[in-house]
């Protein structure tokens, strides 16, 4: 079988995705209706385990930034499930909603959010280029660093 064409750039930019998360709770990894699909919020998670922290507290920018890579990463994921393997059959990340763990007066989410922002460019190209949010929260799910949801849609 011929590798996609993301599948293809993917190996270019030297990445690998990781397993598609499983559900921690009650709920679903992605959705579909219509030609939109709605990836539940994926944490800082790898391979050897959980980003954890606070940024501007015990994390820095560069650090939260990484983190949303992941964060990108394990949304790609779940979208390659959602297609049934064939990620090019995306054809657009609509949207992008990002969480930072941080301290009250750390102010750089969208620095940190343009880690998986930057990254989706690098995989989808145009297609990649989304509308977002950035916000800070006192605490994330099993203290992850980042979290971010996305809207994609898929032919």
């Amino acid at each position: 079988m011929t590798a996609s064409r993301i599948d293809a750039r993917l190996a270019d930019l030297g990445l690998d995705l990781p397993a598609a998360a499983k559900p921690v709770a009650d709920y679903v990894p992605f959705t579909q209706s219509g030609p939109l699909v709605f990836v539940s919020g994926q944490v800082s998670i790898r391979p050897d385990g959980l980003i954890t922290g606070k940024l501007g507290a015990d994390l820095s920018l560069e650090e939260g930034v990484a983190a949303a890579r992941v964060c990108a990463l394990n949304i790609v994921s779940q979208l390659k499930e959602a297609c049934g393997g064939d990620l090019d059959r995306v054809t657009r990340i609509v949207r992008l909603g990002g969480f930072v763990n941080c301290a009250p007066d750390f102010t750089d989410h969208p620095k940190v959010i343009d880690g998986a922002s930057t990254l989706m460019g690098e995989i989808f190209g145009d297609a990649g280029r989304h509308a977002r949010a950035a916000v800070g929260a006192p605490s994330l799910p099993l203290g992850a660093a980042v979290e971010i949801d996305a809207i994609a849609e898929i032919a």
